[in-house]
């Protein structure tokens, strides 16, 4: 039987606003692709961040709601709780919305281990307002607001959300990925996939973080940008599983 390979369902059949090389639509295909495999695309509710992702109501056939900056957490949590039996809620969120103003949000909803699933999709900058530095921004990256390179003496140290949520006794499934490569987007395909049927099953705070690439504001070609990603970005963040509870009870 031949496979035919197509749009999904779940991603509407319009353009996208986005970069030449953003990687937002490979995450934005594989998120369809799972609603669609799971075929939960009736229930699922999609909570849309500010920041370049802003207008993901276009892009997904689910329901979709705007949240304010950094709040999707909290907005994904009264959709969850409104009707946890019939409801499939994510949100859909850039390191300057999730990491930044809405770190409050993130870690309680964590904390509180809401039966929600997020898709953090981390580019280490900010990117609709014209590439400042973002939490997830590397030591020493060159930004429009660090044009000598971060300085974490007077800055900080970039937060890496996997590993500090790790601590979060609420979470229940947490993994970095990224869509750099073939192999590693199959990866985060079935990341995201487990993260929504961990919502299906009741098992809780389901995060994935996707390591990307923002070639407007990091000044490089989309090719540059991918080799950017692996020679700085991966070393910083590795990719992996940082928590999974069912797997390690499963031990």
């Amino acid at each position: 039987m031949a496979v035919v390979f197509d749009k999904p369902k779940s991603l509407a059949d319009v353009p996208l606003h986005y970069c030449p090389g953003c990687t937002h639509g490979i995450i934005h295909r594989l998120v369809a692709e799972a609603i669609d495999e799971l075929g939960i695309e009736g229930q699922a509710i999609g909570v849309a961040p500010v920041g370049c992702s802003v207008l993901a109501y276009n892009y997904f056939n689910c329901d979709m709601v705007q949240a304010a900056h950094g709040r999707a957490p909290a907005v994904a949590t009264g959709l969850k709780r409104a009707d946890p039996d019939n409801h499939i809620v994510f949100t859909y969120q850039g390191d300057g919305d999730l990491a930044s103003i809405g770190m409050a949000e993130t870690v309680h909803a964590a904390a509180r281990n809401e039966n929600i699933t997020i898709i953090f999709v981390n580019n280490a900058i900010y990117g609709m307002t014209g590439g400042q530095m973002a939490p997830t921004s590397l030591p020493g990256q060159v930004t429009q607001t660090s044009p000598y390179g971060r300085d974490v003496e007077t800055v900080g140290y970039p937060v890496k959300v996997c590993e500090l949520l790790s601590n979060v006794d609420g979470a229940a499934y947490l993994e970095r990925v990224a869509v750099n490569s073939v192999s590693n987007i199959k990866k985060a395909k079935a990341a995201i996939k487990k993260a929504f049927q961990n919502q299906i099953d009741g098992k809780g705070f389901s995060l994935v973080e996707v390591v990307s690439t923002c070639p407007t504001n990091w000044g490089m070609t989309p090719e540059k940008a991918l080799k950017w990603l692996e020679e700085n970005m991966l070393p910083y963040y590795p990719l992996g599983v940082y928590k999974d509870i069912y797997a390690e009870e499963a031990k």
